[in-house]
């Protein structure tokens, strides 16, 4: 069987279109940013312009170790290679359960904004677990055609769902707003209060999965190129385009009207703004947007899980068959059988337990994979100047130190918001998320583990985890065992 990705398939733009993708600025705009607003007031746009820039710093160092580590694991094996194998087989463990956490989580979002949508605009009431199975469904197929079919798929809806919001931030500003346009959003009394840190928690949230882009590393064109510029590309976006289309719904209601505006109808914040200023036509447009911004997301990161889990596969810390590739497809069919099985157990035990679908599903399952993705970033961010360290190289310590280090201060300060305010995230207290939080550590200690066992059992497999050479003339010296 074969177990070669097809490469040179995909561009800058293919890859960014992914990314951006799997972010889903529409479902984070429509629904995720009304409630930070009514939470942490009218400096949301600066919240996501904050978090952009701090992820931008982070590229900097993430993009220039990407140029010298060539193996496809993304985070493991930029982890391996500065902070060792333990850490490294820990970090590929964290990673696949953070990204099937995340992904697996929104087909509860999938059902439950099908389910109203079509029961809305058709009258038609089908129970929500049976929307979110045909998703599971659709984005296998998706995932199990070549990946040319992927990008193009994701090309249309990405602009689908960006274009309906920039009608509505269009249409904001030329009437200029409820009471004419202002900037208070990104006033410091705004930006830096009592409710900055609740913001931070939405904001970072907001670009889960943009670091995917070296997942796709063995199917780019010139990947010491694309990768980099992909990473560039998908945070300047997400970060300039959250921010500015935050701050058109805030004027849509006014600054000083906007919270109270949020508290009465959270959900539906958007949706109003889009009937007042657009038109009912464009608002039943957007429900459907959505649906097509939720599928695009999911089969984003099942893309990004399939290729993380063939990496895995590869280096032998799981079965090698799941690193086959498709003859004809050149998709990693294996992992994405399994994948869509994993979802469709975890999807039909919330049916069968009656769990609400979006309070629970998503909400419960997606908490553990944001942590976890945002710990994983930390720990990228500290083993970038070790893996500089540790051979001579022509880079600046711009590049290998200062931006790193200063991107590792602010993803563990945005890491602490999360679990400190974790009832943001979970939508509920008690001992459900000292669970939630729990299951990343746990995660982590049964990395470990098998790393050891690796060490001890499969010496072979152990030492070669990471272990691709980098492009540079000395191989680093610092392979941790």
């Amino acid at each position: 069987m074969e177990r070669k990705l097809h490469r040179g398939t995909l561009g800058t733009g293919d890859i960014a279109f992914f990314v951006i993708s799997a972010a889903a600025p529409l479902m984070i705009l429509a629904g995720v940013a009304p409630y930070a607003i009514l939470v942490g007031g009218i400096g949301a746009p600066s919240a996501y312009l904050i978090a952009g820039i701090v992820l931008t710093v982070f590229a900097v160092g993430f993009t220039t170790m990407s140029r010298y580590v060539t193996n496809a694991g993304a985070f493991y094996a930029y982890i391996t290679r500065g902070l060792g194998r333990p850490a490294g087989v820990a970090a590929a463990i964290l990673a696949l359960v953070s990204y099937n956490a995340v992904q697996i989580g929104m087909y509860g979002l999938l059902g439950s904004v099908a389910q109203s949508t079509v029961d809305s605009l058709f009258g038609v009431n089908i129970a929500w677990p049976w929307y979110a199975l045909t998703g599971v469904a659709l984005v296998w197929f998706a995932g199990y055609r070549s990946i040319e079919f992927g990008a193009k798929l994701l090309a249309v809806l990405m602009v689908a769902e960006s274009g309906i919001l920039v009608v509505l931030a269009a249409a904001i500003l030329l009437k200029g707003g409820a009471h004419g346009l202002d900037l208070q959003s990104y006033a410091p009394k705004h930006v830096f209060n009592g409710s900055t840190s609740s913001l931070m928690v939405f904001a970072f949230a907001a670009f889960m999965g943009f670091e995917s882009t070296a997942i796709y590393r063995s199917e780019a064109r010139d990947p010491r190129r694309t990768i980099p510029r992909a990473t560039y590309i998908a945070v300047a976006f997400l970060g300039i385009f959250y921010s500015f289309i935050a701050w058109t719904i805030i004027q849509g209601y006014g600054s000083a009207e906007v919270q109270a505006a949020a508290a009465q109808d959270t959900a539906g914040l958007v949706f109003a703004e889009m009937t007042t200023y657009v038109g009912a036509w464009a608002t039943d447009v957007m429900h459907l947007l959505i649906l097509s911004s939720t599928l695009a997301s999911l089969l984003a990161f099942h893309n990004a899980i399939n290729r993380y889990t063939k990496a895995v596969a590869d280096e032998g810390m799981l079965p090698r068959r799941l690193a086959a590739i498709h003859p004809r497809t050149g998709s990693p069919f294996v992992a994405g059988g399994l994948q869509t099985a994993l979802s469709v157990v975890i999807v039909a035990g919330f049916a069968v337990a009656g769990l609400d679908p979006y309070l629970k599903l998503m909400i419960w399952v997606n908490t553990p994979g944001v942590i976890g993705l945002v710990l994983l970033q930390v720990a990228v961010a500290v083993a970038v100047p070790v893996f500089f360290r540790g051979f001579r190289h022509d880079e600046g310590r711009w590049r290998t130190v200062v931006a790193p280090i200063a991107a590792a201060v602010g993803m563990a300060t945005a890491l602490y918001l999360m679990v400190s305010k974790i009832a943001l995230l979970s939508g509920t207290t008690g001992f459900v998320n000292v669970v939630l939080v729990g299951i990343v550590p746990v995660v982590i200690v049964v990395g470990v583990l098998l790393a050891l066992w690796l060490r001890s059992a499969r010496p072979s497999v152990y030492a070669n985890i990471g272990a691709e050479a980098p492009s540079v003339e000395k191989e680093p010296e610092h392979a941790h065992s």
